[in-house]
């Protein structure tokens, strides 16, 4: 790889300085040598986009530039704040106009977000990528740049890091900053911003909201109630016997469902959210739903307000045990596509749930703009779809086999949906399958140990050219060790022509990961090898 001379402006340095901790800014006076083992070697190479330990000595240059490569062609693009504009191809020499350019800051740090990261990387007009707060793993991986000191709840800091940085795009991977109006505060200070408003974001952070709006615009739904007495709660459950579903009406980090299977069970649920109040604020209102019977799948659609454009399917794994038992989870594990979900169904959900509810959330005042994801329940008997629950943002963990199928330039599709051009916008997938398989700490979805030591991460990722790790409770010890720091911790995620290869390498790359106090299901994908099966007889 050829040799780049990395040069920082007495204007850039400025912006380091007012971005940085206190930490960061001595290290960016240490001088050359000593910089390359600093902090603010990780903010560099992600602006810069090539390895900052290939640079020379000269830091102080007023000339910056970076490399991208587009096919065989090495591309050498002078960014924008040096006033320099043309991109010179080291093909033949000609002058080629790059198409526009944009640095992404990505809000969070789950595995979902390094998988957007991976994307946006990919992306050939991205220039740079950052992530905020990030995690230990996301940062190792060189995908992103993890800023863990910003302070995503606060719409100030995150605007001033924007403007210092020259971030054109930022996207909002969890829900709680959606809900909060972290994306009213951007739009409003001029920053093109996937994800939806506060009052959009309701669609997720009240399921209530969301099955009135339903009852409105004839969506189909389950039958349900809603309640905040736990006394007539479970007279509506008396009523309707048991299986039954209760649900807190607020956000609940993906486990505020119970599928109670007899009434006893629906009646701890209800008391655990109405009398223990185990989820605040969150829990202070119940949702009564009919048990639904038939298969589940997720589907997803970026709208722009006004169009909404269907990504492929996905469908995940919410037990956490094999054979879909025990509590429900944020995601044990996914594969796209869904087998499920086929065109003629893909069409009806567009028609009968997702354009509805965009036109309806428009007529309410509340245009959406980011992503829908809908859970749906494709019914035995009737085999149509109806709908569960929304979501605003990717979920996860079948974001991670989204992305690691789509083909296209995320961050200019991205850009589209922010600008309500998704009408020109056609996407381009691998026709290969995804299968990611979650690896969590022994005890979630309960009580659980941080700390717990991860090796051999590199070598599993090396199985096959297919597998990639997304990384989500991740750090590092003091030892410089990768340690557990969440529930969820790995994505192993791989492509492959069908889904038994796909599982394959996802499986060996698993065998190869050494952390005894880890777990993951082994049955990711049997719904499709089922149906793979069936097909094939």
């Amino acid at each position: 790889m050829p040799c780049f001379l990395l040069a920082v402006s007495t204007a850039q340095e400025e912006r380091v300085m007012a971005s940085a901790s206190p930490s960061t800014r001595a290290s960016f006076k240490c001088g050359p040598k000593a910089f390359r083992n600093s902090h603010l070697h990780g903010y560099l190479k992600s602006v810069v986009s090539f390895p900052v330990s290939q640079a020379s000595d000269s830091l102080y240059s007023p000339i910056r530039v970076a490399n991208r490569a587009y096919g065989s062609n090495l591309i050498v693009t002078a960014l924008k704040s040096t006033g320099l504009n043309t991109a010179l191809s080291s093909t033949n020499g000609s002058l080629k106009v790059p198409e526009e350019r944009v640095t992404v800051l990505v809000i969070g740090g789950g595995g979902r977000e390094h998988a957007l990261c991976y994307a946006l990387k990919r992306s050939p007009s991205c220039d740079a990528v950052f992530c905020a707060p990030g995690n230990s793993g996301i940062a190792q991986s060189g995908d992103a740049t993890c800023i863990p000191d910003l302070d995503i709840t606060s719409s100030e800091a995150v605007i001033s890091f924007c403007r210092n940085w020259g971030v054109g795009l930022v996207v909002v991977g969890p829900e709680a900053p959606l809900v909060a109006g972290l994306a009213n505060d951007l739009v409003k200070a001029g920053i093109q911003t996937f994800g939806p408003s506060s009052e959009a974001a309701t669609l997720e952070g009240s399921k209530d909201f969301m099955k009135k709006l339903c009852d409105k615009y004839n969506i189909p739904t389950a039958k349900y109630q809603t309640f905040t007495n736990p006394a007539d709660a479970k007279q509506y459950v008396k009523d309707q016997g048991a299986p039954i579903v209760v649900k807190a009406d607020g956000l609940a980090a993906g486990k505020g469902v119970v599928v109670a299977m007899t009434l006893d069970e629906a009646f701890e649920a209800i008391d655990t959210m109405l009398v223990e109040g185990s989820f605040g604020s969150a829990g202070s209102r119940v949702i009564i739903e009919e048990f639904l019977e038939g298969e589940e799948a997720s589907f997803f659609a970026l709208v722009d307000g006004e169009t909404a454009l269907p990504l492929e399917s996905a469908q995940d794994h919410k037990r956490v045990g094999d054979g879909d038992v025990g509590p429900n989870t944020g995601g044990m594990g996914a594969y796209s596509p869904a087998p499920i979900v086929t065109e003629e169904l893909k069409k009806k959900v567009m028609e009968s749930i997702i354009l509805p509810t965009v036109k309806g959330m428009a007529a309410e005042g509340c245009k959406f703009v980011g992503v829908l994801y809908a859970g749906l329940m494709i019914e035995k008997k009737s085999g149509l779809p109806k709908l569960i629950e929304y979501n605003v943002r990717f979920g996860d963990p079948e974001c991670q086999v989204l992305m690691m199928r789509l083909e296209s330039d995320l961050a200019q599709v991205l850009l589209a949906a922010c600008r309500g051009e998704l009408g020109k916008v056609s996407l381009t997938w691998s026709a290969e399958l995804a299968t990611v398989v979650v690896m969590a700490s022994e005890g979630y979805p309960g009580a659980y140990k941080d700390g717990t030591v991860i090796r051999n991460l590199d070598e599993a990722e090396q199985v096959s050219p297919a597998v990639k790790i997304f990384l989500a409770g991740t750090a590092f010890d003091t030892d410089g060790n990768f340690v557990a720091a969440g529930g969820r911790v790995l994505g192993v995620t791989a492509k492959g022509k069908d889904i038994e290869e796909t599982r394959a390498k996802a499986y060996d790359a698993l065998d190869i990961v050494d952390w005894p106090e880890g777990f993951y299901r082994h049955d990711i994908g049997w719904r499709a090898l089922k149906h793979r099966h069936m097909f094939a007889h």
